[in-house]
């Protein structure tokens, strides 16, 4: 019964292709450049961000998420730059998105408004050989002669408009502007819209207690989530959370932090259906930012020619 679940599920996350497309992350408050190219370069310093997600854990099939992103400030340019790779493997199907970013920014008020672009592809590709056995069926697509294969690439970009003081943000973006199709074998896969908001507020409590309340509502327009999460900083350096993602999961967060480095992890208890046969979520994340020394200005010096000997002519 277990594997006809199992089996339901992952058709049924294929044949859903103009469905969310974009995965989840738990711990989003630290994730914003992924889903909007304006945050790139609010930091004022060279940051990064590893995250691995393993999604309902003892599922078979079940999502495993890979994501890089850094970004850099550079007043040269009036804002800043990035880079983000996320890989994503559900069931069947793989997908690998590769996006560069800039992102203009102007004071404003007592913070800073940024609007970001970002470029790059968006790669699929599926294997059929968990159901197919008979390498000598061609009506089995196959990829390099790998039977039940097949990977195509198309465009991808993205905007974002994101503002950020020092002890609040908030964010408006959109995915997949492109809406390309995808194409590989028989199958057509359409990149759907995606549409973001997100808001954090940091406020101190005590000397040594700050709390960090956020939101983050994403939608492709035909469904809609909310996560809400509540982040407890204690001396700067440790730090615990909760978060509830409407419908899905309750989530618990811990992590720690020093000299630019911040490291934490949640794990999801599914509210959904699906705590039947899930042993919940995992999530790894370690961020790092740090800004470059500059160098002060030479001081030059010059001297009075005319000036011999400490004596003047």
């Amino acid at each position: 019964m277990k594997k006809i679940f199992t089996l339901v599920v992952l058709v049924s996350s294929i044949l859903r292709v103009t469905a969310q497309q974009d995965p989840q992350f738990s711990m989003n408050m630290f994730n914003k450049q992924s889903v909007n190219p304006g945050y790139v370069g609010s930091n004022d310093a060279i940051c990064g961000t590893l995250i691995y997600r393993d999604q309902w854990d003892g599922f078979p099939g079940a999502p495993k998420t890979f994501l890089f992103s850094a970004d850099a400030a550079i007043p040269q340019i009036l804002g800043g730059v990035g880079l983000n790779v996320t890989s994503d493997q559900l069931g069947l199907q793989k997908s690998l998105n590769i996006k560069l970013a800039y992102a203009y920014r102007m004071d404003l008020g007592d913070g800073k408004l940024a609007l970001g672009l970002d470029l790059g592809f968006m790669q699929n590709s599926l294997s059929g050989t968990f159901f197919y056995q008979d390498a000598g069926d061609r009506s089995i697509p196959s990829l390099s002669g790998v039977p039940g294969s097949v990977s195509a690439t198309a465009p991808d970009f993205d905007f974002g408009a994101y503002y950020n003081t020092t002890d609040y943000y908030v964010g408006l973006s959109t995915t997949h502007l492109a809406a390309s199709t995808i194409t590989y074998g028989n199958i057509k896969s359409s990149l759907a819209h995606h549409y973001y908001f997100m808001g954090g507020y940091k406020f101190p409590v005590s000397e040594t207690l700050e709390l960090e309340p956020s939101t983050l509502i994403k939608s492709d327009a035909s469904s809609t989530q909310l996560d809400i999460n509540l982040r407890a900083i204690y001396k700067n350096e440790f730090w615990g959370g909760v978060s509830y993602r409407l419908q899905d999961a309750i989530v618990a967060m811990v992590g720690f932090q020093t000299g630019g480095f911040i490291i934490g992890y949640s794990y999801d208890v599914t509210t959904s259906e699906i705590k039947n046969y899930s042993g919940g979520s995992h999530e790894i994340m370690v961020h790092y930012c740090f800004k470059p020394t500059t160098k002060p200005p030479k001081i030059q010096r010059h001297e009075n020619v005319r000036t011999l000997g400490g004596q003047q002519r």
